[in-house]
């Protein structure tokens, strides 16, 4: 699969529909990929989580109507999706700096977003390490939570410091952190912090259990200090490893495997912090 064709086809798609209701679902079934990892490419490869882009390139033209046309406000604020005028007017002045009713009356400055353009620049052919494995399938033992693809890329550290880093009696070490989405459609999905299953731990502290399923993977080592170098492994996924490969996505789980910080001086800050990203895979 050719991501980037794939992420310039949703994004044609989004604009031909601004101003329909866009849901992550709806979208990657028109671009033939789950909204699973659909929701995860888009934010490697533009930067923005799809809600994020559709909010701010409808707040953009919305500027550019309430300019052009005598449009009321109240109707600017329907069709682009608003379910009153004041909320409207929040999301408006948070993006332009005024409000609708400033910008008619005196005149006040716009800012505009244009549609997205993907282009890849050739960076010297370097090379990115990752090993194909067959694992069976395995039990792990933690606690989960249901998130939005919308806000996963706050509310996800947010669970790790409130569940692991705050918390005085921590429930897992923390080995992996795992997204579990099995109809790759919607626009939620439970994500799990845990460790490989202990009875006897499992039992003590309550925790849920649940197999992976036995599959080949794809797993990509990630070296430095969190979250950066991970975030940067899981951008060359998507913009090099997935367009330039012969591998396709195979189900809705991705794995990140976590060392041990103890292991370190400086904990999972430490530059030589190690950690690994696992994609279940099927040959394209």
């Amino acid at each position: 699969m050719d991501w980037v064709k794939t992420i310039e086809r949703a994004i044609a798609y989004i604009e031909n529909n601004i101003t329909e209701e866009l849901t992550v679902g709806r979208i990657a079934s028109e671009v033939n990929v789950s909204a699973f990892y659909f929701q995860k490419g888009f934010s490697m490869l533009c930067g923005y989580t799809v809600g994020e882009y559709i909010r701010m390139r409808r707040l953009s033209l919305a500027g550019n109507e309430l300019l052009s046309s005598d449009i009321r406000i109240i109707d600017l604020a329907v069709k682009y999706g608003y379910d009153s005028p004041d909320s409207f007017t929040k999301a408006f002045a948070r993006f332009h700096g005024s409000t609708p009713t400033d910008v008619r009356r005196n005149g006040a400055a716009l800012n505009s977003f244009a549609p997205l353009h993907i282009r890849l620049s050739l960076e010297g052919g370097t090379v990115m390490n990752y090993r194909i494995e067959e694992k069976p399938a395995f039990k792990v033992m933690g606690v989960s939570k249901t998130f939005s693809y919308e806000s996963a890329n706050t509310d996800i550290p947010a669970y790790w410091d409130e569940v692991h880093v705050r918390a005085e009696e921590k429930a897992v070490t923390g080995m992996y952190g795992i997204c579990f989405d099995a109809e790759m459609a919607g626009s939620q999905f439970r994500y799990m912090i845990a460790d490989d299953f202990g009875p006897d731990v499992a039992a003590k502290k309550n925790l849920e259990l649940c197999e992976i399923p036995a599959h080949t993977w794809a797993i990509f080592p990630c070296k430095g200090a969190m979250p950066l170098s991970l975030q940067e492994v899981n951008r060359r996924i998507f913009s090099e490893w997935l367009p330039a490969g012969r591998y396709e996505i195979a189900e809705g789980y991705n794995i990140e495997y976590y060392s041990n910080p103890s292991d370190f001086d400086g904990g999972t800050q430490d530059p030589a912090y190690y950690a690994e990203v696992w994609i279940p895979i099927k040959y394209g």
